[in-house]
């Protein structure tokens, strides 16, 4: 069992180029890849590498790349712009009767004529070391989701255990439903002053027929399947957030029908007891992927 949350860091470098990967994932229903600082083909690489690991969550990948100290650079130079200067000051010298030099550093300081940028590499050459740095970052990322998910995996088959400690409870005391409830009836029939035979058919059916709409054996069963699949989700390698949080709902449903069906108060209770019980489960379950 994984969880949905971690955070990876990862880098290469080489004499030309640095790359540094970072990735940080939180609870999503969906598997959702946002990336910055790269675009196009590199973007589309890292977010169906990342895919290709993560099946859930929002992973916001953060890529930057960096020249080393010293690496060169781009020269950009207005050409059009530099005659236009070198015309100026021709044009200049001749009305002043005297010759004008322009030096570089006159040119430096002339707004857009000479830009120092940094060149974008290549796709091709920059996954060199996106592959690499991001691999790094996403190993990392796993290792923290994997032992968050063994915390959680802990926590949900504690609460399970309570979960299945109030079914046997329940389990228990569902059988002495239809005596107390023929202990009820013969009250109430007695102090209404009605004198009923204890063997009378219409006590025994009006029994029979209580007995059967209180039975919970079908629910208590289902519970244990539910339990057991649960159990072996939380042990599983593979994602399981949906059919836990499906196996929430199924269960949530059984111990409904119980209360319903049992109609007692001590029952009443323990499946209020296993509903909020159940309601951190699913919360839990909300953060596995």
């Amino acid at each position: 069992m994984n969880s949905m949350t971690g955070f990876g860091r990862g880098s290469a470098s080489n004499d030309q180029l640095g790359a540094t990967i970072e990735i940080s994932g939180v609870n999503r229903k969906q598997a959702e890849v946002v990336v910055q600082g790269v675009r196009d083909e590199l973007e589309n690489r890292v977010r169906k590498t990342v895919l290709s690991k993560v099946s859930r969550g929002r992973l916001q990948v953060v890529v930057t790349l960096e020249r080393p100290e010293g690496a060169a650079g781009a020269i950009d130079i207005n050409s059009a712009l530099a005659e236009q200067v070198e015309q100026a000051f021709t044009e200049l010298s001749a009305r002043l009767g005297r010759p004008l030099e322009v030096t570089p550093a006159d040119l430096i300081k002339i707004p857009g004529l000479v830009r120092f940028e940094e060149s974008a590499p290549e796709a091709a050459v920059a996954w060199e070391l996106i592959g690499p740095a991001l691999d790094e970052a996403i190993a990392q990322l796993l290792e923290m989701r994997r032992a968050e998910g063994a915390d959680l995996a802990a926590d949900l088959l504690d609460r399970l255990s309570r979960l299945e400690s109030l079914r046997d409870e329940i389990a228990v005391l569902a059988p002495r439903r239809p005596e107390r409830y023929r202990e009820v009836l013969l009250k109430r029939l007695a102090d209404s002053g009605l004198e009923i035979n204890l063997d009378d058919d219409r006590v025994l059916r009006e029994i029979a027929l209580f007995a059967d709409r209180c039975d919970i054996s079908e629910e208590t069963t289902r519970l244990d399947a539910h339990f057991k699949r649960f159990r072996e989700y939380a042990a599983s390698e593979e994602p399981a957030g949906r059919p836990l949080d499906f196996l929430c709902q199924e269960i949530h449903r059984e111990f409904n029908t119980i209360g319903s069906k049992a109609s007692d108060s001590a029952i009443a209770q323990h499946v209020v007891a296993a509903k909020t019980e159940l309601e951190k489960i699913r919360e839990q379950v909300q953060n596995v992927e």
